[in-house]
């Protein structure tokens, strides 16, 4: 029998940060889950939750941790989550973010993203503690039976209802009758797992109601469903997303993480703070003030945002070298980090470039020259066909863009 911290200590921790754009939601599944908490503690039974995720792309991005770090207080609560798997969902496409049809995938492709795509996870949620679930495997055995019956308690305007599909009816755009199933196979997984709470994000308000809709069609209790701000990109506009290409990976190395939090726009700061640091709300609110009355710079604020997002995901020790780089960066040095590239004569720059990864293409390379984001040695290059000959003894930095930096060796 599992004991469990007072009811209002736990309402407190998982309560925060929860957002449903309307009062009258939120007032319901607060009660509902305060009435589901109170339950467990008489009867020692943990709450089953969850959360799903589409494996469409093998990385987890910082917007993908929002609802692991609030299955994660679940965890830690004594609660018992599912990290569902989308490996059948994955293939068909989420539409709930999109104006557009997203591109469907193969399952062999889902299954291959979710095997880094689950490692990735236990950066947040205990390995020992989390149930891994693929919905593949009762959404693959529905028959067209089951979906009819499954679709026969929505209906049309109910899906024309949502803001993404509205504006594309209203654009005459095509709205492909295979989104509309996204939102009855997300519903059916609540009631193939037999969930107690479902994790999203606010956008994804219409599927989780679905599930509850579903679960009382099939006479059970229906889900309560928390759902959670969307992170914006690095853009300060769009939602964090590696397919618009504004997302930060928590794979990727410490120094990269810590200059795409520096360079994000002032606004973003409290979307960030609240959402993926460890900070109290105090200390936000705190920290908010003091940049309201010119007390606390919003570059030093970014900074020690960028420190507390990479301790997260590498250490304390990898967030201060990060911390260092970036000051060095700053004052015109290279990164402690920065890859090696060796070069036994002379090579065209545009090659070197092309070879060491940091362009795609030679019109890339041309391009970025043309603009003046190349530096080699600290000069500003202009000549797209300038060699580099190897120095003895002598390494050379290449800088592509602010963040981009190849030490040159010789061979």
């Amino acid at each position: 029998m599992t004991t469990f911290p007072p009811v209002d200590e736990q309402m407190s921790i998982l309560m925060r940060g929860v957002d449903f754009g309307d009062d009258l939601t939120r007032t319901n599944m607060e009660k509902e889950l305060r009435a589901r908490l109170e339950k467990a503690s008489a009867t020692g039974k943990p709450l089953r939750v969850y959360c799903g995720f589409d494996p469409t792309s093998s990385d987890l991005h910082l917007g993908h941790t929002v609802p692991l770090r609030k299955l994660r207080q679940f965890q830690e609560l004594g609660h018992e989550v599912v990290f569902l798997i989308g490996t059948f969902t994955g293939t068909i496409g989420d539409p709930s973010d999109k104006e557009s049809a997203r591109q469907q995938q193969t399952l062999d492709a889902a299954m291959e993203n979710a095997r880094t795509f689950t490692e990735q996870a236990f950066q947040v949620l205990d390995r020992q503690k989390t149930l891994v679930e693929y919905n593949h495997k009762w959404l693959g055995e529905l028959s067209f039976g089951d979906v009819i019956d499954l679709a026969s308690n929505f209906t049309v305007q109910q899906f024309l209802t949502r803001d993404n599909f509205s504006k594309r009816h209203a654009k005459g755009d095509p709205i492909w009758l295979h989104e509309f199933f996204y939102a009855l196979m997300q519903g059916y997984d609540a009631v193939a797992l037999n969930t107690d709470v479902q994790i999203g994000g606010t956008d994804q308000l219409f599927n989780l109601m679905a599930g509850r809709k579903l679960m009382e069609a099939k006479g059970t209790e229906p889900q309560v469903v928390l759902t959670f701000p969307i992170l914006v990109g690095t853009d300060g506009t769009l939602r964090m997303s590696k397919s618009t290409g504004n997302s930060i990976g928590i794979h990727e190395a410490p120094g990269v993480i810590f200059t795409k939090v520096l360079s994000l726009a002032d606004h973003t700061f409290r979307n960030f703070a609240e959402l993926v640091t460890r900070w109290s709300q105090t200390k936000i609110d705190e920290m908010l003030a003091e940049i309201e009355a010119g007390r606390l710079n919003p570059q030093e604020a970014k900074a020690q945002l960028a420190w507390e997002i990479v301790s997260i995901f590498h250490g304390d020790e990898a967030a201060n070298q990060a911390a260092e780089d970036a000051r060095r960066m700053f004052e015109g040095d290279i990164p402690s980090d920065a890859p090696e590239h060796a070069i036994a004569g002379a090579i065209g720059l545009l090659d070197l470039m092309n070879e060491a990864g940091l362009t795609r293409s030679n019109s890339e390379a041309r391009r970025l020259i043309q603009q003046g984001g190349v530096r080699l040695n600290g000069e500003t290059v202009e000549d797209a066909g300038e060699e580099i000959a190897h120095t003895a003894g002598k390494d050379q930095v290449l800088q592509v863009g602010k963040r981009r930096y190849l030490r040159i060796v010789s061979a």
